[in-house]
């Protein structure tokens, strides 16, 4: 198994850290975005947009890091991630929608002006992009602190993919001087530091 990717990358992130709770390794392939490679016809054959992830399995290929890490947990041994029960299914599927539609975008347009900006010496972030991020992203984390009042995880009372595949995006959004968005949330709080201090996170992270 290969996997095509950055370790920076959010979306490499979710593959990583779902391949550690499984316990299993992949052969790592790095594509550098600081030059462009994912754009270079060799690796635009594999995935035709450009981007990373792109997972290579004995013969079988994907991109998609929502599709991969579904296809990891129904191949490998180890603890499920994907909930057996039709509730925590359902949940589990309409948090990770949540992410990718009304969290992901906002949060993301926050870390754009406020770390990767700098970190490329790219000037003073846009203020206007990032208190539109913060209210939007707002959105999207009061309706998950009401609903983790009740339960420990996004799909109920077991981790799941749902909650990797917000960990990349929680995590550089932590580091910004929007991270009170999590912090100022209590039930997102115990959550974000639940799942940030589970051995795969670490080892992804670290």
């Amino acid at each position: 198994m290969k996997l095509y990717g950055h370790p920076m990358s959010t979306c490499t992130r979710k593959v990583l850290t779902t391949l550690a709770e499984k316990g299993h390794e992949a052969q790592f392939v790095l594509i550098d975005l600081g030059t462009g490679q994912q754009k270079s016809p060799d690796y635009v054959a594999k995935h035709p947009f450009g981007v990373v992830p792109y997972l290579e399995d004995d013969g079988f290929s994907m991109y998609e890091s929502r599709a991969i890490i579904r296809y990891l947990d129904a191949k490998l041994p180890g603890n499920k991630l994907i909930p057996s029960d039709l509730p925590s299914l359902g949940r589990m599927e309409q948090w990770l929608s949540v992410e990718q539609s009304y969290f992901t975008p906002h949060c993301m347009a926050i870390v754009m002006e406020m770390l990767m900006k700098q970190m490329r010496g790219g000037g003073k972030p846009d203020m206007d992009k990032v208190n539109k991020g913060r209210d939007q992203a707002a959105k999207a984390l009061d309706v998950v602190d009401r609903a983790l009042r009740s339960q420990a995880y996004l799909a109920g009372d077991t981790f799941s993919l749902a909650d990797i595949s917000w960990l990349p995006y929680l995590q550089y959004l932590s580091v910004t001087p929007q991270g009170t968005l999590i912090t100022e949330r209590p039930f997102v709080k115990s959550w974000w530091q639940r799942i940030s201090t589970r051995p795969s996170w670490k080892k992804v992270n670290g």
